[in-house]
């Protein structure tokens, strides 16, 4: 799991470094498309496809879909490894590479939690879910900074890096791993495999294009086909719902979802992933765009800062994860779920009441509270859900319970992106105008630049780029 979770994060923080290897701008609008799919390509992969690797796990074993996970995901790394030649083919190889790692990665988290939730008696799972728990979210912290010193180096060694803890992981696990669970050997449910994941595909690659300028606009939610996709893919999913009600044998028993527990456990989980991807991307934003060039640091070397300056919020959560896990065993999980969850949101809210150049120390405590907050949820959660579902599920409700997560993380980035974007609409072109001016700009060019729209500034900040330098170029 922390292998697959780190490689969530560590392309983006390599972005840049990626981009100049493969001698391809990423902020020239044809080239856009090859940003956001390398940005998003992975998560999208392995939110639709966990849930079908889950049941398939429940029906034919859950240790050969994780082992299978491994191997696939190490090829897929090693692919990547290999793209020496430059361009958009180069790009689009890359892309194919991540779709590859995801299919893989989905393999991994869709069965992880099922395994371990298999192999260890009640009284027992928190503790281990919770060390689960904090490989899967800390890895995706730990790629940021490991990503950051990779790239500075070769960006090939963020891949390269993958193929040897792929190929020992590959070999442990077909050598160490048994089945435990109970293998049920059931026929795979193609139709509602098709329904689920055309309609989540739908609805996570219209959020994707969504975060496109679109005509006069500064994103793309009113394009006819964005809407075309977010239309679909809900149409699609309540077809799914429909359809897996009325087979036999179904690829997911939506009964589950009246196990209170179960469905409780999930919705949490998606607010929780939506919380912690937004403050993840508005705190990279924050350091990245003002905080760190205010105190000196040149853009292209911010976003390995960025990554180093949130390390508590990786401790706060290597802290509580694994401590909220045995309490949940011998305390029940919910108080320890409910109040990590309202912890993390009033911490959230005190953000709010931080300057815009703040003091470093202040900044670091929240973190730190907010991981302590983040970890005190996540165990007792995972916990809770594993623990409502019979055992012939649990690679089903595992996978749900990822494709939340995932789902909620790429919605965040939409969400929080949109937030961002409509925000500096208002304010942005007067201060860039006003600025530029003042800088010795010329007034005609300065206007030029504010008539642009703010998604070429976010991207440029959230690669390490200097936004305005960027802007002066692109007129």
């Amino acid at each position: 799991m922390l292998m697959a979770t780190i490689d969530s994060s560590i392309v983006l923080i390599s972005l840049p470094a990626i981009f100049r290897g493969i001698q391809l701008n990423p902020l020239t609008p044809s080239n856009s498309g090859y940003l956001l799919w390398l940005l998003m390509s992975y998560m999208v992969v392995t939110a639709v496809l966990v849930v079908t690797f889950g049941r398939i796990g429940d029906m034919y074993g859950r240790v050969k879909m994780y082992n299978m996970g491994f191997a696939i995901f190490t090829a897929g790394s090693l692919g990547a490894s290999l793209v020496y030649f430059h361009g958009q083919a180069a790009a689009l190889t890359l892309i194919v590479m991540r779709i590859v790692q995801g299919v893989g990665g989905a393999m991994l988290m869709a069965n992880s939690a099922a395994i371990i939730t298999d192999a260890f008696p009640q009284n027992e799972r928190g503790m281990a879910l919770g060390i689960n728990s904090v490989a899967a979210i800390a890895g995706s912290f730990i790629g940021l900074v490991s990503g950051g010193l990779l790239a500075a180096v070769d960006w090939h060694l963020i891949f390269y890096v993958s193929v040897p803890i792929g190929l020992l992981g590959t070999v442990w696990a077909y050598k160490r791993l048994r089945e435990i669970g109970k293998v049920e050997g059931a026929r795979i449910d193609w139709i509602g495999n098709t329904f689920f994941a055309l309609g989540l595909i739908a609805i996570l690659v219209g959020i994707t294009y969504a975060l496109q300028p679109y005509g006069s606009h500064s994103m793309g939610w009113l394009n006819p086909y964005v809407l075309t996709a977010l239309i679909g893919g809900v149409i699609l999913l309540i077809a799914f719902v429909v359809f897996e009600t009325r087979v036999t044998q179904p690829m997911l028993d939506v009964r589950l979802f009246l196990i209170r527990a179960f469905a409780a456990g999930n919705l949490a989980g998606l607010l929780a992933s939506i919380g912690r991807g937004g403050l993840m991307f508005m705190l990279v934003i924050w350091l990245q765009a003002i905080w760190l060039p205010l105190h000196g640091y040149r853009f292209a070397s911010t976003p390995l800062w960025a990554g180093i300056y949130m390390l508590p919020l990786t401790a706060g959560f290597l802290i509580a994860g694994p401590v909220s896990g045995w309490l949940s065993d011998h305390f029940g999980a919910r108080p320890f779920a409910t109040g990590g969850m309202l912890a993390a949101a009033a911490l959230f809210g005190l953000f709010m009441l931080l300057p815009a150049d703040f003091n470093y120390d202040w900044f670091a405590l929240l973190l730190l509270g907010n991981g302590l907050a983040m970890g005190l949820f996540a165990a007792p959660n995972t916990a809770g859900i594993m623990n409502a579902v019979p055992s012939n599920q649990r690679g089903a409700a595992s996978g749900i319970r990822s494709t939340f997560q995932n789902s909620g993380m790429t919605l965040s980035i939409g969400l929080f992106f949109t937030i961002m974007v409509i925000g500096m609409s208002r304010k942005l072109p007067t201060a860039l105008k006003q600025g530029l001016v003042a800088h010795g700009i010329s007034a005609a060019q300065a206007a030029a630049i504010s008539r642009l729209p703010p998604v070429s500034v976010l991207f440029a900040a959230f690669l390490g780029y200097n936004p305005v330098k960027t802007l002066l170029r692109s007129t």
